[in-house]
């Protein structure tokens, strides 16, 4: 299984949920070898048997392996690949289009790369070096079924694919257009519908993602399987017991502030909110691009008394925002799955969810509003803040709900793709 994250050094919820779903196909009787850029040491491996890419030494000599290198010239997605094919090699391979190999048993590649696991300036190049790895691991281990999470792991996938030839099943949770709109990157596109053609089946995190796989990529639909996520279960004895030291009722957002998440329509109900009840506080947790204008807007709207900015949370910094909410809200534009609403509701908050997300699909007490009518967005809130009955049915029957949705009951519909992928 490739992947760019694991708990605790997460980003967003790729990491998350990859976490759990090792942890459900080992109650499967699955055993997984995850593959991240970079491990720092204190990743859990209860579940798998972390491989750490920046460990592995390239060393590519049979011809086979050779032969696979003049396939994957789409990996030339910036002239980053200059320093780690040589002087020489590069040359040969934009001259001709094809990479450089000889018949004899010489090294053409032996090398080791330090990666930095992050969404960064050389997130391209790292992929592509990711890629190389992806092929070595393949020569040097024991599997049946390769798992590629997200397009940053697709051509390590195609890669592992060719250099072993086992099938290949990759896993879309979140498609270009979803961070993007209709200003997609073509390389990022490119290599999602590369990573989608070559595989032998795609899991996608919901029917929503499933349609932008077909109607937007051309996926073939027999061999895109919808599985939604789920979550981790917790104790309810180890609920947070939180003190808030603010008399005041909070509104929490809790994601990436970029387009993605509809982070400035959660700002303008939180205003419309504050128009009819000034007793409220909203906080937004988490960074992104649009930070700085989310804060020029508040200010704008006068209403940064009662709007907090916290950063990015993790681990049980998240837990103790949730145990301090009364209400949590998602407005995301576009959202494949979602897991943190999966999370509130496991902290027995009632959420107001858009209707643009894939969890809307599974879960029944959720108050769902379109993420640009910022009114019913409002309405929501105000009312599960208002009327307490509201708020305790759906913070009970949400809770309930929530511990249906588990990692290893998903994990079972995933090991039904790969045993389907086996079949081929």
């Amino acid at each position: 299984m490739f992947g760019w994250e694991f708990p605790p050094h997460i980003t967003g919820g790729l990491g998350t949920a990859c976490f759990g779903m090792t942890k459900g196909l080992l109650k499967n009787g699955v055993q997984v070898l995850f593959v991240v850029p970079k491990a720092y040491g204190d990743e859990s491996e209860e579940a798998v048997r972390l491989v750490n890419a920046s460990d592995v030494t390239i060393d590519i000599r049979k011809t086979g392996q050779q032969d696979f290198w003049k396939d994957i010239t789409y990996l030339e997605v910036n002239s980053s690949l200059v320093p780690y094919v040589g002087p020489e090699a590069f040359d040969n391979l934009i001259e001709t289009g094809e990479a450089y190999y000889s018949e004899t048993e010489e090294s053409i590649f032996n090398a080791r790369y330090t990666f930095s696991g992050k969404y960064g300036a050389n997130l391209l190049e790292e992929v592509s070096r990711y890629a190389l790895v992806g092929a070595q691991i393949a020569s040097d281990s024991e599997f049946d079924l390769i798992h590629a999470h997200d397009w940053l792991t697709y051509p390590a996938g195609i890669a592992a694919k060719k250099a072993s030839g086992k099938p290949l099943v990759v896993h879309m949770h979140a498609t270009e257009f979803d961070r993007s709109g209709e200003n997609v990157n073509q390389q990022v596109y490119d290599i999602e519908r590369q990573g989608m053609e070559a595989a032998d089946k795609v899991i996608t995190v919901s029917n929503l993602t499933r349609n932008i796989v077909i109607d937007r990529y051309g996926i073939n639909p027999d061999k895109v399987i919808t599985v939604h996520n789920a979550v981790e279960p917790t104790d309810r004895n180890e609920l947070l017991d939180v003190q808030k030291h603010v008399p005041e009722k909070i509104v929490t957002f809790l994601g990436r502030v970029t387009f993605q998440k509809g982070p400035e329509y959660f700002i303008e109900a939180a205003y419309k909110v504050l128009q009819r009840d000034p007793n409220v506080r909203f906080v937004m947790a988490g960074t992104g691009d649009l930070l700085e204008k989310m804060i020029r807007r508040v200010a704008q709207l006068r209403i940064a008394t009662r709007f907090h900015f916290t950063g990015f949370l993790r681990g049980e910094n998240v837990d103790r925002m949730f145990a301090m909410s009364d209400v949590y809200v998602m407005p995301s534009v576009s959202e494949p799955f979602g897991i943190s609403p999966l999370e509130a509701m496991r902290s027995n908050v009632p959420v107001v969810i858009s209707k643009q997300s894939g969890v809307a699909e599974v879960l029944q007490h959720a108050l769902k509003v379109d993420f640009w009518d910022i009114d019913a967005m409002a309405d929501a809130i105000y009312a599960l803040l208002r009327y307490n009955s509201l708020s305790s049915v759906f913070s009970k029957y949400g809770a309930h709900e929530v511990e249906n949705l588990k990692w290893e009951n998903a994990a079972r519909l995933i090991k039904d793709v790969y045993e389907k992928a086996l079949e081929k």
